[in-house]
């Protein structure tokens, strides 16, 4: 049998939150479709609805107590009323967080949604320029093994450029480990440091990090020795464990599994974590 279609997957996924989610999510795909009529649906990252026209205008992932709907190029669009309400401190995305209750407004989100659309017209597929400055952005130096050179940084945004200075299979499997930290720990405040995602609990302290080796995507649990079951992975630090994924082998509840325990353990140097 085939694999089901991008919109069998998103009707699906619209049935089986069968809450307000549900329907959040299917009346901002309503408005994307109006705003947009050819635009694409996609499926991507194992879950998360995408929705594309010359490249990513916004995508659609659901948490216990919200709905958020991301531009990637948010952070270049004009919003006079004001509807972007997260990732305001980056400088590319931004994000509507709708929460129970919330509606969605048709007018400014269908006027987002043909500003992202332009936007991705406008660039053609070339490099991105620098704000204010109209020269192009040079692509991060790729340190040993892959990983790439992020300045340090604190939020969403230098994780995800951190995720798209990747290729390949690498690119794909961080970017999962992204979705299901995220979704399992809605909680968790995100940084770059020592060129590393981190994630980390505000009074608890940093309870996890990725590095890119060769071969691998290295999850370390700053705790692990204290989950069930212990990560494989040891070393040095007793207290630490990791595991190291190859390609195709992620095993996703498990990762949410030990992220939900890491979550209520004390974590690692706990200054730096807003």
């Amino acid at each position: 049998m085939p694999d089901p279609s991008p919109a069998a997957l998103i009707d699906a996924r619209i049935a089986e939150l069968g809450d307000w989610r549900g329907a959040t999510l299917a009346r901002a795909r309503e408005l994307i479709h109006r705003a947009v009529p050819d635009v694409v649906e996609t499926w991507k990252w194992r879950g998360v609805p995408t929705w594309e026209h010359g490249g990513i205008l916004c995508t659609g992932e659901t948490y216990r107590d919200k709905v958020k709907l991301t531009f990637a190029k948010g952070a270049s669009l004009d919003d006079p009323t004001g509807l972007f309400n997260a990732g305001l401190d980056g400088n590319v995305r931004r994000a509507v967080d709708l929460h129970e209750g919330d509606r969605l407004p048709a007018r400014p989100f269908t006027a987002l949604v043909r500003a992202a659309a332009a936007r991705n017209a406008s660039a053609g597929g070339g490099t991105a320029k620098s704000a204010g400055r109209g020269t192009a952005k040079s692509a991060p130096t790729l340190l040993a093994g892959g990983n790439p050179q992020i300045a340090k940084g604190y939020g969403d945004e230098p994780v995800a450029a951190f995720v798209d200075a990747l290729s390949g299979w690498k690119q794909e499997v961080t970017r999962r480990i992204d979705a299901v930290v995220t979704k399992a720990v809605p909680r968790a405040r995100k940084a770059v440091k020592w060129n590393s995602p981190m994630y980390g609990i505000p009074g608890q302290g940093w309870i996890l990090n990725v590095h890119v080796f060769t071969r691998s995507v290295k999850v370390t649990f700053f705790q692990g020795a204290s989950l069930d079951p212990e990560p494989p992975g040891r070393g040095k630090d007793p207290a630490a464990r990791w595991i190291d994924v190859r390609e195709g082998a992620l095993d996703e509840p498990q990762l949410a599994r030990w992220a939900k325990q890491a979550a209520k353990l004390p974590g690692w140097l706990t200054q730096g974590i807003a």
